[in-house]
């Protein structure tokens, strides 16, 4: 008994001793770093993609797009003054994926206005671009599709969606877009595209950035709930039927006002020309037999 009592006494003392402080930090941390390592290799792994990624998207811009927007992004100016390519410093990867995904970059030639084309880029492309462009500043990100997706909604959730969408297409993007998403032109040679059959991500882009002529619609002006109300109206667009049988490039009232004073009314003067003519000659005829 006296030497458990004499064991116990020792333990005690060394434990209250400055070693056994220094020991028990040293535990401590020995166990902190032995968590985080065998938590930490996956947000690692992800940092390293990441980095490779980036690095990847600048070996595609140095090729493709540093001549017009500069090797750093830092965009190009003319002798001149003007603007060759605009700095991508702060447009962020939503950007890059709509001018990309849609073709539109690179340029065939410099102009007002980057029409869309054939993609020159692969999926995996754009996003190492989107990547690198994403890492030289600050910008939106590319949504998520749970944004722009209806998907998991009822039916009435969707119908509801459409109405409110409706609304606000009509209230911000008819005066640009037309009434049916067909476009329209813009001043100093450009112009609003055709939004009918564009992929919703993309769309949800060209709000949130503002693309050529558009204007930006951030989260504040129109906030992400009603910027997917507005793509589901669109997709009832490219679904709708044409009653009428001819669309006339659904331009509206212009389009169809010319066609009714050019062929409509055109058809009925030519009509009332060759009925005129066609008495004329009846008339000469009998005027001929009775003499």
């Amino acid at each position: 008994m006296r030497l458990l009592n004499r064991s116990a006494g020792r333990l005690s003392r060394h434990r209250r001793g400055p070693i056994a402080g220094l020991l028990v930090l040293v535990c401590a941390l020995l166990l902190t770093g032995g968590a985080y390592a065998a938590l930490a290799p996956a947000q690692a792994d992800t940092d390293q993609d990441s980095a490779a990624l980036v690095k990847e998207g600048r070996e595609l811009f140095l090729v493709g797009c540093a001549f017009c927007h500069g090797q750093n992004g830092e965009g190009v100016l003319t002798q001149g003054g003007s603007q060759y390519g605009p700095a991508l410093t702060d447009v962020g990867a939503a950007a890059v994926d709509f001018q990309v995904g849609t073709g539109r970059m690179p340029m065939a030639q410099p102009g007002s206005q980057a029409p869309r084309k054939e993609v020159v880029y692969t999926k995996e492309e754009t996003a190492a671009l989107a990547a690198y462009v994403a890492s030289l500043g600050t910008g939106p990100a590319i949504p998520d599709k749970e944004l722009y997706s209806t998907e998991g909604m009822s039916e009435k959730e969707i119908e509801e969606l459409v109405v409110r969408g409706g609304q606000i297409f009509l209230a911000n993007c008819t005066a640009c877009h037309n009434f049916e998403g067909s476009g329209g032109a813009m001043p100093r040679g450009g112009y609003a595209p055709k939004i009918r059959d564009v992929e919703p991500r993309h769309i949800y882009e060209a709000m949130l950035t503002g693309p050529q002529s558009m204007d930006t619609f951030s989260d504040g002006n129109i906030p992400p709930e009603d910027k997917k109300a507005v793509i589901a109206y669109l997709n009832t667009l490219n679904e709708a039927p044409s009653y009428s049988g001819f669309t006339l490039g659904g331009l509206g009232p212009v389009s169809e006002g010319i066609i009714a004073w050019v062929v409509g009314i055109g058809l009925l003067v030519g009509f009332a020309v060759w009925i005129a003519a066609h008495t004329t000659r009846s008339s000469k005829k009998k005027d001929e037999a009775a003499a």
